[in-house]
């Protein structure tokens, strides 16, 4: 049986070590960001924190978190009335108003304000505009506050390399979330590519994809761990992406990355290609129906349709032409910067013919330079392509009218060139039979459903479930599906307008194998023993690969948010994987803690057993929040999958003999190499380890896994069975040996000592077990941390004596509080220190029978136009004329 001898595993930590850990988030090497201390303290926007690059022992490359006080650094403001921001460190000028924005900010907002792809909200005034400005398509910085980046690239046939040149072009998007880049790729006139790479600004492959062989125009992918370096270099559109194919006549494209904001926008697209063989020509069309009105608005990036010669010449008169069946249908005739062949125009006024081709892929748009000799590249429109799923969690609290039944709807849609929509939905959890099911619109009234297509008949009332397809999808319903506006709706016996309600969105890709094309595992508070009744539903996909690891994701919908406690006002979840049964205790794993909707990731060492439950339809997944700790909702899991241990047991370490290399400087260079013992082994090496002979250790992409020799007595001797029965653990973290049956807390480079975990050694296997500590239920209001480093929480207890320093107290005297290195008596309050910061005078704490408190003084609502914040002043005050304040006192923080 393959155990994890050294694999620590607990929920919030299966990341590499080459990164830096504050405050519960995660950092890249050379990250850099200022620290949340939590309430109430906040964000201390004058320390900058940053993750450098250390060497820790066996020459291991880990984080290290410095800060610094940032404030000594910040400029001298040239007026004579600086201002203090909100949420900065540094006084600005700001013509009297703290809100007002700098210069920069205004002209970057104009340079939007003409087209209606940026705009929220139409303006009639600009639907019959053309434009054709660079200016628009500019890398514009998304604000830090956002946690997506979407950029795109064209792929063309290379130029001057040694590769002949190709005839494909290749339409690649690009989402950066914090150091995950994903990627969609469709590509035409070209095999299927072999490897995608990604070169720096020097020209250096920084990342290799390798595609796999399936019979698809698209290629999916997930470049994690983005170093900080490229994470700017992307930024700044110094990255370049390209795809070789490995078999017949090997072809190369290649493009620049580059940021776009019409991305944002686009619901159909388009690539370009030429007729012509290997003329390293092609662009892509990015397009969007107008809100209320049917304008199509499209921008067109080029590559290679202009000649060198033609770049003599400022500008090169070039034709557009929207067609069906090569009939013209509209006609542009516009210039183009030779050396900027970018372009944009809104077709206004689409008939209900163009319409209905367009939602049918049917039109084509082209380009062509007029002249003596016209190049010409074309292509048909089609609803926007992405490796994303559409998906929707269909949930009670988000019905027209909320409530909190318990039950869940899940459904998962794929959209086809020719505008045919395909749909699997099940429902479960609901108390009264469904009615109706239907997709809709977002009612203008509550009272007032827009209902665009009904699923009931698909639906099998047994099995919960509807499968079709919607084959008559309008080209707005298409727009509308693809900006997340569509919605679809569960009416039941009880709840004639809707039991269950959900919003129809894109679920970005992730690079894990669970297989988003089977419909996932509906969760539901009435699966949860005994049931819930709330307000929340979600889904999972969850799946076992070859190597026996578990891939899983899961989205929840629904929460409300007032009845989470938690300070960000987001889902706090815990979610988990066990078995069914009264013993689930036994055999249930956390996957992991999480805020947002989502959860997602890959669990390695899974015991025999859950694998077992797995395979057989009795496991579940569960999450649970505060509020439920014991469950929110869950789901039973049925993944059939063949690691049983007789499979694994049966191999023999001959046969792997030869197999793998044993240079060890060539070990070192390779990634997936395991170091363990002082010795560097090969990835799917196997040997004995030096501490006990009844182990085999073979390596798993890092990872070293032991292997516990079960023979029959008659093949060993007797001083072998005894030294087999008195195994001892070893516990990489801490790199010690452990007797059988001992418990301790585990030691993990470089968080140090995990008290909210416990590890024992199973002296029968070796095997190191650790779980989280699982906390007492308290039934008392306002639970206590005692010491910081406690795990769990306690109820203030009047007769029970705090044990502190000997120094300054006894035990049967008056509690005292403990804060950083100095002891408190109860009453006693202070203002607490920050190392860099020094004192916070505007925190006050306070002794509290031994439970040290903290609050933020109170400010008040401020509602004049000019605010400021004087130096050492903890409020902001009304700046000018004090009779235009209004104080409103907030509430006092509980």
């Amino acid at each position: 049986m393959l155990q994890a001898t050294h694999q620590f595993y607990m929920y919030m930590w299966t990341l590499p070590t080459a990164r830096c850990s504050f405050g519960g988030r995660f950092y890249s090497l050379e990250d850099t960001w200022h620290p949340d201390l939590g309430e109430p303290f906040g964000v201390m926007h004058c320390v900058q924190c940053y993750c450098e690059t250390q060497r820790g022992r066996k020459s291991k490359v880990l984080g290290k978190v410095s800060c610094k006080n940032v404030k000594r650094d910040c400029p001298e403001p040239s007026c004579d009335d600086p201002v203090l921001l909100p949420g900065q460190c540094c006084k600005t000028c700001s013509k009297g108003n703290p809100y007002y924005p700098p210069p920069h900010t205004k002209q970057a907002e104009a340079v939007f304000d003409g087209f209606e792809y940026f705009q929220e909200k139409e303006k009639e005034d600009d639907l019959h505009k053309s434009y054709n400005d660079r200016s628009y398509l500019s890398s514009e910085d998304i604000s830090s506050g956002e946690s997506r980046t979407d950029f795109v690239a064209v792929l063309t046939g290379v130029t001057g390399s040694w590769l002949p040149s190709s005839s494909g072009v290749a339409r690649a998007r690009f989402s950066l979330t914090r150091t995950s880049l994903t990627f969609s790729i469709t590509y035409q006139r070209i095999g299927r590519p072999s490897r995608v790479a990604f070169l720096d600004s020097d020209g250096n492959t920084a990342f290799e994809y390798k595609t796999p062989k399936r019979d698809s125009d698209m290629i999916c992918g997930v470049w994690k761990n983005l170093p900080q370096s490229h994470v700017r270099q992307l930024q700044a559109e110094q990255l370049r992406v390209t795809m070789t194919t490995a078999t017949g006549r090997r072809e190369q494209i290649e493009g620049k990355i580059i940021k776009h904001r019409a991305l944002f926008a686009e619901t159909f697209s388009s690539t370009l290609t030429s007729e012509k063989e290997h003329s390293g020509m092609g662009g892509i069309a990015m397009l969007t129906l107008s809100d209320t009105e049917n304008n199509l608005h499209f921008i067109l990036i080029l590559q290679g349709l202009i000649q060198h010669r033609q770049r003599d010449s400022p500008l090169v008169p070039i034709r557009v032409r929207l067609q069906y069946s090569q009939h013209v249908l509209r006609e542009i005739h516009a210039n183009v910067t030779a050396y900027d062949p970018d372009f944009a125009e809104v077709l206004t006024d689409l008939n209900s013919r163009e319409l209905f081709w367009l939602s049918r892929g049917q039109l084509v748009i082209a380009v062509e330079t007029e002249g003596p000799d016209p190049r010409h590249i074309s292509g048909f429109i089609t609803g926007r392509k992405s490796c994303d799923t559409i998906q929707s969690v269909m949930s009670s609290g988000d019905a027209l009218t909320p409530g909190k039944t318990g039950g869940v709807g899940s459904a998962f849609f794929h959209l086809h060139d020719n505008g045919t929509l395909d749909y699997q939905v099940q429902i479960a959890g609901l108390s009264s039979e469904v009615v109706g099911l239907t997709i809709e619109l977002k009612p203008r009234r509550r009272s007032k459903r827009s209902v665009l297509y009904d699923l009931a008949p698909e639906f099998d009332r047994p099995s919960g479930r509807a499968t079709g397809s919607w084959s008559r999808l309008e080209a707005r319903h298409i727009h509308m599906l693809l900006q997340n506006e569509l919605f679809i709706n569960v009416a039941t016996a009880h709840s004639q307008e809707g039991e269950l309600r959900g919003q129809i969105r894109g679920l970005l890709y992730s690079g894990l194998e669970a297989p988003r094309h089977e419909i996932p595992i509906p969760l539901a508070g009435q699966f949860v023993a005994p049931p819930v009744l709330t307000s929340a539903g979600g889904h999972a996909w969850v799946s076992v690969d070859e190597r026996c690891h578990l891939h899983y994701e899961i989205v929840v919908a629904g929460l409300n948010k007032a009845d989470d406690l938690t300070v960000s006002a987001h889902l706090h979840g815990f979610a988990e994987i066990g078995e069914l049964g009264e013993s689930s205790t036994n055999h249930k794993r956390l996957l992991t803690g999480f805020y947002g909707s989502q959860a997602q990731g890959v669990l390695k060492d899974i015991s025999v057993e859950l694998l077992r439950h797995l395979d057989r339809g009795t496991a579940f997944i569960q999450v649970s929040t505060k509020v439920n700790t014991r469950g929110e909702i869950r789901g039973r899991v049925h993944v059939p999958n063949n690691c049983e241990f007789g499979t694994r047991g049966e191999v023999e370490v001959a046969e792997f003999d030869g197999l793998f290399v044993h240079d060890p400087e060539e070990l070192k260079k390779d990634p997936h190499t395991c170091f363990f013992e002082s010795q560097h082994h090969a990835h799917g090496s196997l040997w004995t380890p030096n501490y006990n002979n009844c182990f085999t250790c073979s390596c798993q992409e890092a990872l070293v896994l032991s292997l516990y020799i079960t023979l029959h007595p008659l093949h060993l001797s007797v001083p072998s069975v005894s030294l087999c029965q008195q195994i001892r653990c070893y516990f990489e973290g801490d790199q010690k040996m452990h007797a059988p049956g001992s418990t301790w807390h585990p030691f993990v480079p470089p968080f140090g000592y995990i008290k909210c975990a416990l590890c024992t050694c199973k002296g029968a296997t070796g095997e190191v077990h650790c779980e989280k500590v699982t906390c007492p239920a308290l039934t008392c209001s306002r639970p206590v941390r005692r010491s910081p480093s406690d795990c769990c929480k306690e109820c203030p207890e009047e007769d029970k004596p705090l044990l502190v320093h000997a120094d300054m107290m006894q035990a049967d005297g008056t509690r005292h509080c403990k804060f950083g290195k100095n002891f408190y008596q109860n009453s006693d309050n202070w203002h607490p220190r920050v190392p860099l910061m020094g004192e916070m005078k505007c925190i006050t704490c306070w002794c509290d029978h031994g439970v040290t408190k903290c609050q933020r003084k109170q400010c008040p609502v401020l509602t004049c136009s000019n605010i400021t914040r004087r130096e050492g002043m903890c409020c902001p005050e009304c700046q000018g004329d004090k009779h235009t304040q209004t104080y409103t006192l907030l509430p006092h923080a509980p």
